[in-house]
């Protein structure tokens, strides 16, 4: 079993550092698009160049962004509780979702090539059309905080049920199924599928990374400092699920065999949120501290 021994990594702060940078995700554009939470504005870097961005209300509150199957970056605005839409020319639509204060939070493009979505504040997952039209499935718990979401290899999409400690799935019709947690109280967030068709997810209250498969059997991965709120997980090309330790100033990795790796950052309190494979082949973060961060693996070991 290989694992990485060593990262580097690049800080690119971005204009105004109380923006507080929030998700990212590798646009059709070969740029990294990310949120900017507290200034209202959806941010963008090639990598070896500057972040630029756009601005929206500033008090929308752009939060978890995602490419659509059109071309452009679909987003969820917490605060103005819509859907947004911008092309890689800059160019914004909004949505407004129908059940008031909703709260969307993940978002993620479906395999019926719509826009996937969880509304936090009213236990329901959305589905929003290219062309805007908004279905919404309500969730069979009251007060269960559904937060991030992906689409899985079985044609499902999979999201945390942070309150309710669960794992979901929905199907492209609306049927749920709900998968508890072991361990309790263990609130999930983050979630991303694997290459083996299982989803990787994290515990940010029990400092545990989660697997489950299809089938809906978990295990679940005791990190090294169980006070670390893993917060957010990608999964690279060699199948490592890379995550943010948000309460530790650490990044994560994890081998599909369970083998755990954690890496400092080099800046005190950076506060690492979302994270993402970039097109450069590196892992990006955002930093609550006003950068985004380049992470590459420097060396592997036997």
């Amino acid at each position: 079993m290989t694992r990485v021994n060593r990262v580097t990594v690049e800080e690119h702060p971005v204009a105004d550092r109380a923006a507080g940078p929030y998700a990212l995700t590798t646009g059709p554009d070969d740029a990294l698009w990310f949120t900017l939470v507290h200034s209202g504005r959806i941010g963008r870097i090639v990598p070896g160049g500057q972040p630029t961005s756009h601005r929206l209300d500033p008090d929308c509150g752009p939060t978890v962004i995602t490419p659509g199957p059109d071309g452009a970056l679909w987003f969820t605005e917490y605060r103005a509780h819509r859907i947004g839409r911008i092309t890689t020319d800059g160019d914004v639509t909004e949505f407004d979702l129908p059940t008031p204060g909703c709260g969307p939070f993940g978002i993620a493009a479906g395999p019926d090539g719509a826009l996937w979505f969880t509304e936090t504040a009213a236990d329901r997952i959305g589905r929003i059309t290219v062309d805007g039209d908004v279905t919404e499935f309500p969730l069979p718990v009251t007060g269960a905080f559904p937060s991030a979401i992906t689409a899985g290899d079985d044609g499902g999409m999979w999201f945390t049920l942070n309150q309710a400690n669960a794992i979901g799935r929905i199907d492209t019709g609306g049927a749920v199924t709900l998968h508890p947690l072991p361990t309790e109280a263990a609130a999930p967030v983050g979630i991303a599928a694997g290459h083996d068709g299982a989803l990787w997810f994290v515990e940010i209250a029990a400092g545990q990374i989660g697997r489950i498969t299809p089938e809906g059997k978990i295990t679940e991965f005791p990190l090294p400092d169980r006070t670390a709120r893993p917060h957010a997980v990608t999964v690279d090309g060699q199948g490592t699920a890379w995550f943010t330790e948000w309460g530790a100033n650490r990044v994560g990795a994890i081998t599909p065999g369970g083998a755990i790796t954690t890496y400092d950052l080099p800046t005190p309190g950076s506060e690492p949120h979302g994270i993402t494979l970039g097109p450069d082949g590196a892992l990006w973060t955002a930093l609550e501290i006003g950068a985004l961060a380049r992470i590459t693996p420097a060396g592997e070991s036997t």
